[in-house]
Parts: structure tokens; sequence; C-alpha cells
């Protein structure tokens, strides 16, 4: 019935809310899940605090509302964190009219999350002796949500849920033409899982759908001109970078949280907790080039922003950069002829636009992001159903995480496995509960592994989280192609481990071997 192209967040997101009700659906991504923005977030659920600035009041309902319902269906994935945001001489309004919109904020999410505070310069130092708040007017703390494991992972979990519904997934699967013959697409697909490793394409082959979801992101414009469709909107890229580092921060009370900052330009940037590491961005440049990289430039400016903000013992310097990521969001404007030189870039918000064509049968997914992924599904539901598509009741849990009672269960287990103690990159965690953010249920599988083998039960690799039990149950599960697969959107470790770490560990030849990759499988840089 529908055949997605694109597998980031809308695209998985899309598959999984259609399967669910029955439809006959297909994804494909050229790349992995989630290879291009979707790995690329700041890995925050939130509700669009900064979107108030320009009065975006409904798209700030719709997030907060999005948000509320991910926090109620992943309370061990998604968790509630503060923001503590230090305004300075940057800062484009003052410590009143923050605190204003924080409170106005705390409203519109219904008063789901904490309260937020207005806080002196001497409160900050307080709280966080390591922000700079010799120029400081004051600050604001509120509370959002945020992603403990990485970005990705969260889009795969879609994925999934899409398969263990009926539908029919394929990463490295590229489309290479699509025509329209009488009530149906013929869509020519080529396997590309040899080419990164060296390898030749694989052969084409020939698919058929009644309709088209075009889910590919920044690359949604070009999909559509080779289509010829006339849409009424178009993309503009916006780039974003972080950079991974050590961790910057270690609260008193051991309380992660969130440091916000303006930079010299007016516009907001973070320090957001990973693991044992800290993650600085994101930066909000534009780019012509949906394929651009971090630049000698972006990583200069973030380090002397975040060095002028925090008592740092030595400045930050680039060889302490231990991970970075690089996305290029694309922003929705009307496809009216205007190239937005003369717009106010950051002004831009990152809400989404559904178009349908009826002639040809093809929705397109603009823009979006990560916290408004379920009225994203929900609102391609209806736009297939439009295009004649027999939509059927919804399964239920066809997102969320299993019940209490199961995570409970899976604690008791675990406890039992020896998985009650801490990893090594984690802080305020133990191991079992990254097996239960990382697996759901399948994270049963994982302790019927130990219980057999309990040498299955030790970290594969010497700076991870990674049990040797679960690259086999990952093998069986989770579609992974190349290495990069694994150490960057399945797991976040090659974010918080350096390269030439992973590159010489010795058990990296067993996770070869685990998950029957290629040798000639690189870890990315």
């Amino acid at each position: 019935d529908v055949l997605i192209v694109g597998g980031g967040i809308n695209g998985a997101v899309s598959a999984a809310a259609l399967a669910a009700r029955g439809v006959n659906v297909a994804v494909v991504d050229r790349g992995d899940w989630a290879s291009t923005t979707s790995q690329e977030s700041s890995n925050l659920v939130w509700g669009g605090f900064k979107y108030l600035e320009n009065y975006e009041l409904k798209l700030v309902w719709d997030l907060c509302t999005s948000r509320n319902e991910l926090l109620d269906a992943y309370p061990n994935r998604i968790v509630e964190i503060d923001f503590l945001a230090t305004l300075d001489t940057t800062a484009p309004f003052p410590v009143g009219l923050a605190a204003l919109g924080a409170l106005g904020y705390w409203g519109i999410g219904r008063f789901a999350t904490k309260a937020p505070r207005v806080y002196r310069p001497a409160d900050i130092a307080k709280r966080e002796p390591i922000v700079k708040t010799d120029t400081a007017k004051g600050g604001i703390r509120y509370a959002d949500a945020y992603l403990p494991d990485n970005d990705a992972r969260f889009v795969w979990d879609f994925v999934r849920s899409a398969i263990d519904h009926g539908a029919t997934a394929a990463n490295y699967c590229e489309l290479v033409g699509a025509e329209r013959r009488g009530k149906h697409w013929v869509v020519r697909l080529r396997d590309t899982s040899a080419v990164a490793d060296g390898g030749a394409p694989g052969p084409i082959f020939e698919m058929t759908a009644r309709t088209i979801v075009n889910a590919a992101g920044p690359y949604v414009d070009g999909l559509n001109e080779r289509w010829e469709l006339e849409t009424d909107h178009r993309i503009v890229f916006s780039k974003g970078i972080h950079l991974v580092v050590p961790r910057l921060t270690d609260t008193p009370g051991g309380q992660d949280r969130v440091l916000a900052f303006f930079d010299d330009t007016g516009r907001l940037f973070y320090v957001i907790p990973m693991a044992h590491r800290s993650v600085i961005g994101t930066t909000d440049t534009r780019t012509t080039d949906p394929d651009e990289g971090v630049t000698a430039e972006d990583r200069r400016f973030l380090l002397e922003q975040i060095n002028a903000r925090l008592h740092l013992d030595q400045p930050l310097t680039e060889d302490d950069i231990i991970g970075e990521r690089c996305g290029v969001r694309p922003l929705v404007v009307k496809n009216d002829g205007d190239d937005r030189r003369d717009t106010d870039w950051t002004s831009l918000s990152r809400k989404h636009e559904i178009e349908v064509d009826r002639g040809k049968a093809v929705v397109t997914l603009f823009g979006g992001k990560l916290t408004d992924c379920l009225n994203v599904g929900a609102e391609v539901v209806e736009a297939v159903e439009a295009l004649g598509v027999t939509i059927g009741e919804e399964t239920p849990g066809w997102y969320g995480e299993p019940s209490d009672d199961e995570h409970e269960r899976f604690a008791r287990r675990a406890k039992t496995a020896g998985l009650d103690r801490a990893p090594s990159i984690e802080r305020d965690a133990t191991m079992a509960d990254v097996l239960w953010r990382r697996h759901g249920t399948a994270a049963f599988d994982v302790v019927d592994a130990i219980e057999a083998d309990p040498l299955l039960g030790v970290e594969v690799l010497a700076e991870s989280d990674l049990l040797r039990a679960e690259l086999d149950v990952m093998a069986q599960r989770e579609m992974i192609v190349r290495l990069d697969d694994l150490l960057r959107r399945r797991t976040k470790l090659a974010l918080v481990t350096p390269a030439s770490s992973l590159a010489t560990d010795p058990g990296m030849t067993e996770v070869h071997q685990r998950l029957a990759l290629s040798p000639a499988s690189p870890v990315a840089p």
C-alpha cells in the first residue's frame, strides 16, 4: 500500500504508525536508519521554549503536548531534566522577561514539569560553580526532557516497532527510480550495503506501491523534482554542530542538568550531559549544502563561546574534542521563490508541513523534529487514508515502553544476574537500567544468555556499556550492517569514546565476529 522513502524520525514513526493500523507498508533508506539529520540532534525532547520569542504559541503548545505524551510513554528512555539558563550581556532580553516566558512555558506545558525559578548571579554560582557570573544579570531554571541514550537509537525503536507490526524495512537500500503507472508506482531499488566498504552495489529490483511517502528529510525537494511534483513548501538548510568533550560539570548533589547560554550573536547554545561526557552546541548557521560537515571555524566558535562562560582549569582546545555531530536541519518555507536572504535566520522554527499530491498519490513531509514525532505519525496516517488506503484500528502499544510490571520483573532477574552494577560510562544508572532503556522486553533475551553463560555479561569493549550478550541479540534484531551502525546509532559509543581507543580495542575483533561484519568495516571519525 505505502512505500516510505527515508528512515529518519519522520519515516520511522510513519512506518510504525501505519503498520500498527494494518497497512501494508515498506520503508527504505539509502544509508542506515537515522544516519543523517536524525542522528545529529541535541538529544532534547522539548517544547520549544525559544519559539515563544516569535509568538509561535500553537507550535509550542503542540510540542509541549507531544513532549508530555512521550514522557508518559517512555519513563526510562526519556527523562525530565533541569535547564539552567544564564543571562549575561549577550542575552537578547532581560531576566524579568525571560522569567515571564518560563512561567508561560510551564503553563503551556500544562504544568507537567518542575516549576521554573528565577536566580540571581549568586544563586547561579552556588548551584553551578563552574559558570562565570561576573557579567551575568541573573538566570532562570526551567524543565524539559532529554534522551539519556542517543536520538538514533530512539528512531530505531520505531523501525523495530514497524517490523514487529508487519512492515518491511530495508536499510542500505537506495531508490534509483520511480514511475507512476496507472494506479501504482513502480519503484526501482538497489542494495548498497557493500558499497561503503569498497564493494559493488547489488542488482536493481522492482516493487510496486499505491502511494509513496517522501520522508527524505533534507532531500525531499530533490525527490519531488525528480517526480515532477509541485508543492506549496520547500526546504532551506540550517547547520547545527555539537562537540563532545570530557565532562565539564559535576553538579552539587549529583543531579544532571543542561546549562544554557546566549552566544555572542544572541543565539542559544547548551552544555548537555551525555553519560560521562558533555556535549556543547548547537550552532545555527545557514548553508546550501545538506552534506556539509564541521569546519575549523565551527569548532573555533563553539570553543571560544564556552571558554568565555565557564571557569575551567585549562581552556578547551580541539585536542579535547572526543566526538562531533553535524546536522543540517531542513526548515520549512513557502515555495514562492523567496530565497530567505533577508529573513532573520534564527526565526525559522522546526515546524513541519505535510502535503498530499492526490494525482500522483504522494505524501511529502517537510521539516519536523524528534519531539513532534507522534503528531507526524498521526498526520501521515490521515494523509494516506485520504489517498484511499484502508486504515484499520490502531494496535495498542505500538510506541512506548513495556508495562511497569514487565520492568519490575526484568529488574529482579537482572539483579540476580549481577546486572545491578554501574557500567563504566554511565552516571547514576545501573547496567540493568541501560539494558532496559536500550532493548525493552528484548533485554530478557540478554539476561537469558548471561544466565546460561556468565561470561556473556562482561563488557566487550573496555570503555563501553556494551555486553557480549547484547551483541548476539542485536545481530538478530537490529539490522546492523556496518560497524558505525552499532557504535554511532544503536549505541552512543562513537560519540563518547575516542575513535583511536575504539579502533585499537582488542574486543573489536569479537564485535566483528558476533555481528558478522566485514573486517574492513571501519570506525567512522
